[in-house]
């Protein structure tokens, strides 16, 4: 392909290699990258998405109408790195007839052994019991201290029984949960490969010793999990979420927590992200937060980085994507 008719990409950071050998070998994208690791700056994305064929993006990036209208009209495909997309203004982007790929199914299984470990990790207080042994409080064997929450015979909620929420409760079950209790828009014929009930939320909130919130970001979930979410729940029931952090008011959590109306929370996901080290739920000590890190295996974010590759690809040559989000 001559240089004329190189099409040109922009590649908003330095991605996992795997994607950018997939790139450079098709020899037809001139392509033109924010070698960092951290996100583009707003005017350099606005810069350097101006007259591209291609975008590849991530989910920090907000590709919205200025994006879009920077870009013009040779805009065919945008590609995240993501299996979420609340950061594309997809209204925009349908009206337009850019086509959009994404990363479903390759980070299920990363995000839900993540999931499993952040409610060990929260219920059974390890970062509580690693600073103790680092600090000195470590004394002598105590019948009662840094006592947690066990999986057997409890009872756990999931909401949103997806791809990601299925992978959950499958982990999950042979711990000896005794109930599976999900919610959703509808009941899931999956549900039954783990004996799941499907309830209404308020049931779920309110019978599950540990819910797991694993449902898109929608206008519906928006703040879903509230001051009158919480007050359903039991005091010694644990919250985890690994979606995204806007399901959940967190002034309503840090409320929840401190006046020990629920016993602990778990949080992969915080708005905004990075979360900042003043905000007030940091100072609990039985609120668990990780820095978004749910697909973050070398393997899962190597394919996802191919995935992303191949989405971008196919969309610039017109053909059929192997992951595209059908808008």
């Amino acid at each position: 392909m001559s240089a004329q008719q190189m099409l040109k990409v922009f590649v908003t950071r330095r991605i996992p290699q795997e994607g950018m050998k997939i790139l450079q070998k098709a020899g037809m994208c001139n392509l033109s990258v924010w070698d960092s690791d951290e996100p583009v700056p707003r005017a350099e994305l606005l810069k350097g998405v101006a007259g591209a064929h291609g975008l590849l993006c991530l989910l920090s990036d907000k590709i919205d109408a200025e994006v879009l209208d920077a870009a013009g009209p040779n805009l065919k495909v945008i590609s995240t790195l993501s299996v979420g997309f609340d950061h594309l203004a997809i209204d925009e982007i349908k009206k337009r007839g850019i086509r959009v790929g994404y990363t479903p199914d390759v980070l299920t299984d990363a995000t839900a052994e993540l999931t499993v470990a952040l409610l060990l990790a929260t219920a059974r207080r390890l970062p509580e019991g690693v600073e103790e042994v680092k600090n000195g409080g470590w004394s002598t064997w105590k019948p009662l201290w840094l006592c947690g929450y066990g999986l057997s015979g409890s009872t756990v909620g999931v909401i949103g029984l997806g791809r990601i929420g299925l992978a959950i409760a499958r982990r999950l079950k042979p711990f000896g949960v005794k109930r599976l209790l999900y919610t959703g828009r509808q009941p899931k014929p999956q549900a039954q490969e783990v004996d799941g009930e499907y309830v209404p939320l308020d049931t779920l909130v309110r019978e599950s010793d540990f819910v797991v919130v694993s449902c898109s970001l929608t206008p519906d979930t928006q703040g879903l999990c509230n001051n009158n979410f919480f007050s359903k729940m039991k005091k010694t029931s644990i919250f985890i979420n690994t979606s995204r952090g806007a399901v959940v008011n967190q002034e309503d959590l840090f409320k929840a927590l401190s006046s020990g109306q629920i016993a602990a929370a778990g949080l992969d996901v915080t708005t905004p992200e990075p979360l900042p080290t003043n905000h007030p739920l940091l100072t609990l000590k039985n609120c668990v937060v990780l820095p978004h890190i749910g697909s973050a295996t070398y393997s899962t974010r190597g394919i996802m980085s191919e995935l992303t590759a191949n989405n971008l690809l196919t969309g610039l040559t017109g053909s059929e994507m192997p992951s595209e989000l059908k808008l």
